[in-house]
Protein backbone atom coordinates (compact mmCIF):
# COMPACT_ATOMS: atom_id res chain seq x y z
CA UNK A 1 0.00 0.00 0.00
CA UNK A 2 2.94 2.29 0.75
CA UNK A 3 4.87 1.91 -2.61
CA UNK A 4 1.17 2.48 -4.43
CA UNK A 5 -0.19 5.36 -2.26
CA UNK A 6 2.13 7.60 -0.79
CA UNK A 7 3.38 10.78 -2.37
CA UNK A 8 7.26 12.25 -2.58
CA UNK A 9 7.77 15.67 -1.24
CA UNK A 10 9.73 17.77 -3.24
CA UNK A 11 12.25 20.73 -2.52
CA UNK A 12 13.65 23.79 -3.66
CA UNK A 13 16.67 23.78 -5.01
CA UNK A 14 19.98 23.89 -2.21
CA UNK A 15 16.60 24.23 0.20
CA UNK A 16 15.19 21.71 2.80
CA UNK A 17 11.89 23.64 4.10
CA UNK A 18 8.71 21.42 3.07
CA UNK A 19 6.76 23.58 0.53
CA UNK A 20 3.45 24.03 0.25
CA UNK A 21 2.89 20.71 -1.77
CA UNK A 22 5.18 19.07 0.05
CA UNK A 23 2.74 19.69 2.88
CA UNK A 24 -0.52 18.45 0.87
CA UNK A 25 1.87 15.54 -0.13
CA UNK A 26 3.03 14.87 3.09
CA UNK A 27 -0.67 15.46 4.96
CA UNK A 28 -2.03 12.80 2.37
CA UNK A 29 1.24 10.01 3.29
CA UNK A 30 0.66 10.78 6.96
CA UNK A 31 -2.87 9.74 6.84
CA UNK A 32 -1.59 6.47 4.71
CA UNK A 33 0.97 6.09 7.86
CA UNK A 34 -1.64 5.90 10.37
CA UNK A 35 -3.98 3.66 9.01
CA UNK A 36 -1.19 1.37 7.98
CA UNK A 37 0.33 1.44 11.37
CA UNK A 38 -2.88 0.53 12.88
CA UNK A 39 -3.20 -2.64 10.96
CA UNK A 40 0.47 -3.59 11.48
CA UNK A 41 2.21 -2.72 14.80
CA UNK A 42 5.41 -4.10 13.49
CA UNK A 43 5.53 -1.66 10.13
CA UNK A 44 7.75 1.20 10.31
CA UNK A 45 8.78 3.55 7.65
CA UNK A 46 12.36 5.31 5.98
CA UNK A 47 12.25 8.67 4.64
CA UNK A 48 14.96 9.32 2.07
CA UNK A 49 16.10 12.85 1.66
CA UNK A 50 17.36 12.89 -2.33
CA UNK A 51 19.11 15.80 -4.23
CA UNK A 52 19.78 16.59 -7.93
CA UNK A 53 23.44 15.85 -9.52
CA UNK A 54 24.07 19.86 -8.43
CA UNK A 55 26.99 19.75 -5.78
CA UNK A 56 29.43 17.39 -4.13
CA UNK A 57 28.64 14.40 -2.95
CA UNK A 58 29.18 15.32 0.85
CA UNK A 59 27.48 18.05 0.45
CA UNK A 60 24.40 16.94 -0.83
CA UNK A 61 24.46 13.79 1.83
CA UNK A 62 24.24 16.81 3.98
CA UNK A 63 21.18 18.29 2.28
CA UNK A 64 19.58 15.14 1.70
CA UNK A 65 19.45 14.22 5.36
CA UNK A 66 18.29 18.06 6.06
CA UNK A 67 14.88 16.63 3.89
CA UNK A 68 14.63 13.78 5.17
CA UNK A 69 14.37 15.31 8.48
CA UNK A 70 12.40 17.88 7.83
CA UNK A 71 9.70 15.80 6.29
CA UNK A 72 9.60 14.19 9.35
CA UNK A 73 9.00 16.56 11.61
CA UNK A 74 6.21 17.22 9.40
CA UNK A 75 4.74 13.83 9.56
CA UNK A 76 5.41 13.85 13.78
CA UNK A 77 3.68 17.22 13.82
CA UNK A 78 0.11 15.64 12.12
CA UNK A 79 0.44 12.62 14.41
CA UNK A 80 2.39 10.16 12.98
CA UNK A 81 4.86 8.36 15.62
CA UNK A 82 8.22 9.61 15.62
CA UNK A 83 9.43 6.11 16.87
CA UNK A 84 7.75 4.18 13.79
CA UNK A 85 9.88 7.01 11.33
CA UNK A 86 13.69 6.87 10.66
CA UNK A 87 15.73 8.76 7.63
CA UNK A 88 18.56 7.89 5.28
CA UNK A 89 20.36 10.49 3.00
CA UNK A 90 21.11 9.21 -0.71
CA UNK A 91 22.23 12.56 -1.30
CA UNK A 92 22.55 12.73 -5.10
CA UNK A 93 23.38 8.58 -5.68
CA UNK A 94 20.01 7.25 -6.38
CA UNK A 95 18.25 9.66 -9.44
CA UNK A 96 15.07 9.20 -10.51
CA UNK A 97 16.25 11.18 -13.54
CA UNK A 98 19.14 11.78 -15.13
CA UNK A 99 18.56 14.22 -17.93
CA UNK A 100 20.82 17.29 -17.08
CA UNK A 101 17.75 20.06 -17.17
CA UNK A 102 15.48 21.53 -14.44
CA UNK A 103 12.50 19.06 -15.06
CA UNK A 104 14.90 16.40 -14.00
CA UNK A 105 16.82 17.92 -11.29
CA UNK A 106 13.19 19.02 -9.65
CA UNK A 107 11.79 15.56 -9.63
CA UNK A 108 15.38 14.16 -7.96
CA UNK A 109 15.12 17.01 -5.21
CA UNK A 110 12.83 14.79 -2.80
CA UNK A 111 11.59 12.86 0.32
CA UNK A 112 10.70 9.66 -0.64
CA UNK A 113 9.00 7.27 1.79
CA UNK A 114 9.75 3.62 1.70
CA UNK A 115 9.36 0.17 3.91
CA UNK A 116 11.89 -0.21 6.30
CA UNK A 117 13.82 -3.61 6.56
Amino acid sequence: MLNREAQDAYFDYDKSEVRDDGRTALTHDADLLKRIFAADPNFSVVIEGHCDERGSAEYNLGLGDRRATSAKEFLVQLGVPAARISTISYGKDRPVCTDANEECYQRNRRAHLAAAK
